[in-house]
């Protein structure tokens, strides 16, 4: 009885998956979970099954994308991977894209969202050994022992903190950091504001510098840690759009579209729930 349901939703999440891909004209894809650098050969061969089927050839790639977040180097890596074989690529974030997360939606073109989504800070995250861990977390607790420390303000116990300090990990926090800036930055330019050719209050051309100075400023307020004052702080449309000035593709106004993205997004997320994966990917020719 077990087998018939779960073969029944199944049947059904495909049914609505093809629904997204007819909305979209895309093929779509669907993530769940954290990024983990474990993941990057099996992500290959998923895309890759993906392309082989003879059904559709297209250049476009919908990603629906639910995670917490995870390496920003496996981030690059996936991107690499779906920009190898699609010219276009559009993000739909349901719930949440945080940390690594919110890096891999500015790899896209259009990022579709409404009002009960949200992005993250761009904390990386970086494994101590043991756990994952958010390396700006670590940089500004550090930051904030050496000023004291310059200050004469430093207690014991705090100098102890500091002595135990790892000068490689540390500089490996730093690189993970610039890495998440970097990437950022290049993306924003190279693939959300291409299509930005003049200011929308001025018609005036925008010009490459503005494009790099624009994506300069959405990597900064993103990292800002005493702005958003937690890792896990969820960034919603209003703010992406009224703080950061990103153009976001806002399907709260749009009930066609977010019945959609909703009754598959929300069956699956459940269905998943239930069968405790950690993390899971589906598409057209793969559940």
């Amino acid at each position: 009885m077990r087998q018939i349901f779960d073969d029944t939703i199944e049947d059904t999440l495909n049914d609505r998956l093809r629904q997204l891909e007819e909305s979209f004209a895309s093929d779509v894809i669907f993530h769940y979970g954290e990024i983990h650098p474990s993941l990057e050969k099996s992500f290959r061969d998923f895309i890759e099954q993906l392309r082989k089927d003879n059904e559709f050839d297209r250049n476009r790639l919908t990603v629906v994308l639910n995670t917490p977040g995870g390496s920003a180097e496996t981030v690059e890596k996936m991107v690499n991977i779906i920009r190898f074989h699609y010219e276009e690529v559009y993000f739909v974030v349901p719930d949440y894209a945080m940390s690594a997360g919110t890096i891999f939606c500015m790899s896209g073109d259009k990022i579709y969202m409404d009002y009960s989504s949200s992005l993250g800070p761009i904390d990386p995250q970086v494994f101590n050994g043991k756990n994952w861990v958010p390396a700006l977390g670590y940089l500004d607790k550090v930051e904030q022992l050496i000023e004291k420390s310059a200050k004469n303000e430093l207690t014991e116990a705090e100098f102890l903190i500091l002595q135990k300090i790892d000068l490689a990990e540390l500089r490996s926090y730093e690189m993970a950091r610039d890495l998440t800036v970097s990437l950022l930055k290049e993306w924003l330019v190279e693939y959300k504001f291409k299509n930005w050719d003049s200011h929308s209050t001025t018609g005036q051309p925008v010009t490459q510098e503005e494009k790099q100075e624009r994506a300069e400023d959405i990597a900064r307020l993103l990292g800002n840690n005493s702005l958003w004052q937690s890792h896990g702080r969820s960034i919603g449309v209003n703010t992406l759009t009224g703080v950061l000035k990103l153009q976001i593709e806002d399907y709260s106004n749009n009930p066609e579209l977010r019945d959609l993205i909703r009754n598959y997004n929300d069956l699956i997320t459940e269905y998943i729930l239930r069968h405790g994966a950690k993390v899971f990917v589906h598409s057209r020719v793969f559940f």
